[in-house]
Order: structure tokens, then sequence, then C-alpha cells
């Protein structure tokens, strides 16, 4: 029982190591006659790719995928699909000193202590390069909602102090992408750029938030009890390598409010649909999406890899010093966002999949 896999009826099981010769995904409940080629699931992998901008580790991996079972003739047969992501660039000497000591906010001291044994090289399991494969899996997830006309946009909402001024409604997929931080505030984002490359120069990292909205997600996924939609897709955006915190609809922000104030009223518009003039909720009641747009914010940390000089103990608990070594991100944000787009599919495919099966509607 090791974690490795996520979901119910869309099912995704995660498999690799960092420094391993290849990391890959076994994606189970795909429906059958899903038009599905490696083409279709690389844009994603390429937003998350090492690589892309200064802004990121300069680890140089293609990611490029291979599609191994599940599909033929360019369609899926309903079967498991394997999907394949061979690592090419690794530095593994980067990494032999520290089989020695324990890196602060690493995994290395729990994994050890919980396993008796780590990969040291990259952080082997624990590391963030396995989210790639969940990347992947998220593009299949996507394929399938689009039967749905679901929309998932995830961007840099903030990044350390330096915070995003638009409004959701006005986001866009093209503003997102228009820049290397992933920010829609163009204004925001050319701050943050210039914040995360100062941070690098002094070999430090910085932290911050995603914001993600769903559009078009219809009534009715999600259950009343321990299969809360919200609750799946905390445990999804926690699932991610450096996630610290997770807040749904109002958030704590909502604690500031009396309940005359935050309950959102129902009424039915010109087209005789039910909706709510606020939406507080974020677009969930009781465990089930209502129609309206679903949004969450999740908080990453500062990347615990730094470029300078820090104080840890070794594997015997004696003081040493050490200092970080390898290609790592001054700051997670802008490749968390294909990240958090990819989970948030794979919770709403795995929903919808189960709605239309025992649902009347």
């Amino acid at each position: 029982m090791s974690g490795d896999s996520f979901g119910k009826l869309f099912k995704i099981t995660n498999w690799g190591e960092s420094h391993g010769p290849a990391i890959g995904c076994v994606v189970e409940g795909c429906p059958a006659g899903i038009p599905l080629t490696e083409t279709d699931i690389q844009p994603f992998l390429d937003k998350r790719r090492p690589g892309q901008s200064q802004l990121v580790t300069q680890r140089n991996e293609a990611d490029q995928v291979k599609i191994l079972s599940g599909v033929v003739d360019g369609k899926t047969t309903g079967t498991a699909i394997s999907l394949l992501i061979e690592n090419n660039n690794n530095r593994s000497k980067d990494y032999s000193e520290f089989a020695k000591l324990y890196r602060p906010s690493h995994a290395d001291f729990t994994y050890q202590q919980k396993y008796g044994i780590r990969d040291v090289a990259g952080g082997g399991r624990s590391s963030a390069r396995t989210t790639a494969s969940n990347v992947a899996a998220g593009a299949i997830a996507l394929k399938v909602l689009q039967r749905a006309n679901i929309e998932i946009l995830s961007w840099v909402d903030s990044v350390g102090t330096i915070s995003a001024k638009i409004d959701a409604d006005q986001v866009t997929e093209a503003l997102i992408e228009s820049n290397p931080v992933r920010c829609p505030d163009l204004v925001a984002a050319k701050a943050m750029e210039e914040k995360i490359l100062a941070i690098r120069k002094a070999g430090d990292t910085i932290g911050g938030v995603v914001k993600c909205v769903v559009r078009g997600a219809p009534i009715g996924l999600g259950e009343p009890l321990f299969d809360k939609l919200e609750a799946d897709l905390a445990k999804a955006m926690l699932s991610i390598n450096a996630s610290k915190g997770f807040e749904f609809g109002s958030g704590f922000a909502g604690t500031e409010l009396i309940g005359s104030q935050h309950n959102d009223i129902f009424y039915q518009d010109e087209n005789s649909q039910i909706k709510t003039h606020t939406n507080h909720s974020g677009g969930i009641q009781g465990g089930i999406s209502n129609g309206m747009d679903i949004y969450f914010r999740v908080a990453f940390k500062p990347v615990a890899t730094l470029m300078q000089q820090q104080q840890t103990v070794d594997t015997s608990g004696n003081a040493i010093e050490y200092h970080g070594r390898g290609r790592h991100d001054p700051c997670v944000l802008p490749r968390a966002v294909p990240i958090v787009d990819a989970m948030t599919a794979i919770v709403l495919c795995d929903h919808w999949l189960r709605h239309q099966a025992y649902c009347h509607s």
C-alpha cells in the first residue's frame, strides 16, 4: 500500500523515480472511442517540463510521452492506457554527497526513517519529477471532459507578496500563457518575474499561490460524505509537491462574514436555470457541484533546495553545513500551473464518469 494510485472509476497509478530510466503512469477507466494520440498529451507536458525559461530549473528534459497500450488506430480501447516518459538528462552525481546528510525541509529524513532506505539521486520517488506522469494522465482526463464542455483554467495568483489584480471572469488561456510566470495580470506578471530572478540570483527561493477556476461543470458532481467534490480536489492538490495549503470558495476570508452576508441566494434566470447571486460556496454545496463556477486556491512553499550554505545534521545526528547542488526551481509556481490543471481534470473526470454511471440525470 504505497499510495501510488488515485481515483476510483477514472484511476491513475504513478510509477518511477526522478533519476531512474523513466517515469510513467497507468490510466484505468478511460472510456473506449476517445480520440487520443501522443500529440494530444505532449502540449500539456511542454507546459510543465523543466528548462522552458530562466524562471525554472534548467534540467533539460524533453518529456516526450509514449503511449504503450490502450490505444488502437488513434482511439482508446477502454483498457488500461500505459504512458512512459524517459529520463534523459540525469546528473545523479550532484546528489552523491547528500547520502550522508538530511537536507532541510526535504523528504530525506522522513523517507529514511519510514522505509529504512532512500533513493538519494534527485529525491527518488519524492521528487516533483514524478508529477510529469500526472500531467500526462490529466491530458487524457481533459479529452474525456470535452464531452461535458468543462473548461479548467489555472494561473499564478501571487508570488511572495505580489498579487494579481484581475477578476477570474476575465482570465483566458491566452493571457495565462502570454508570459513565463503564467499570470494573467501582465503588470503583476512583470513584477513577479523580476522578483523570481532576483531571488534566484541570491541563491534563494520563493513561494506563492495558484488559483484555479472550473467553468461549465454540470450540477451533481461529487457525493455528500467522504467523496465530497471539494474534499477530493483538496487531496489532489495537497498531493502535489511543495503544496502547503488549499482554500476553497470564500476560504478563510469567509470567516470574516456573517451568515446573512455569506449565504448564496438562489434565483431563476431568464433561461429558467436556477443559479445563485453570489458564489461564496465556490460552486459546490453539500459536496456536490451546483452549476456555478468552481474555484479554489493552492499555496506552494518556497523550494527547499537553496544555492547557499545551510545548517543541518548528518545521518548520525552531527551538526554540519552543506550547500545545495543540482538544478532546481527558484519558484515552482509557473510549472505548478499545468499540474493543478491536470489534477483538477483527473478529479472531475472521475466524478463525471461516476455521475454518468449511476445518477438519474
